[in-house]
Parts: structure tokens; sequence; C-alpha cells
């Protein structure tokens, strides 16, 4: 299981403990990853997914992730979020 979310494409970043004596260790900065099932209100189910703290909040102010995935960049979403945001455009194209 990678440390990616899968919306933003969030990953671990490196970088440096600096103590007080500015000694420098290096370290990496992970994302705050969560497991969350997200409910698509076209597909009528939930979809399951590993996101960050972040992507959750912007999920939300997009209002749902539904619209989300609509403005989402294809580059930034994993294989999982690509096959959804696919079944939410076909699902859209028959109700229209």
């Amino acid at each position: 299981m990678s440390r990616r979310c899968e919306l933003t494409g969030k990953g671990p970043m490196t970088g440096n403990n600096v103590s007080h004596a500015n000694n420098k260790t290096k370290r990496r900065f992970l994302p705050n990853l969560n497991d969350v099932t997200l409910q698509s209100e076209i597909l009528g189910r939930g979809v399951k997914l590993r996101i960050s703290a972040a992507a959750l909040r912007s999920v939300d102010h997009r209002g749902g992730l539904d619209a989300f995935l609509a403005k989402a960049k294809d580059v930034e979403l994993s294989d999982t979020a690509l096959k959804v945001k696919k079944e939410i455009a076909k699902a859209q194209a028959a109700q229209a």
C-alpha cells in the first residue's frame, strides 16, 4: 500500500530535523492519509479511497466526490479514482 493520496497525488517528502545546535538529520514528511468511503450521488454507491486530510477538505469544498472528480486532472488521480471518474461520466451521459 503506497503512501500516496489517490485524489491529489500527494506523497512523502524529504527534509531535515534541525536541532537547537543546528545539527541536521534526514527525515520524511508523510501525508496524513485516511481510508474513507465517499458517496457518489450519480452512481448511488460508496467508493473506498485512501486520501489525505487536505483532499477530504477539498472534496467537501467542491460539493462532493462527483464534482471533485469532474474538475480533477487525470494525471493526479490513481487508477481506482480514474475508473470511478469514467463510471461517473458514463452515468451522467446516460442520464442526459
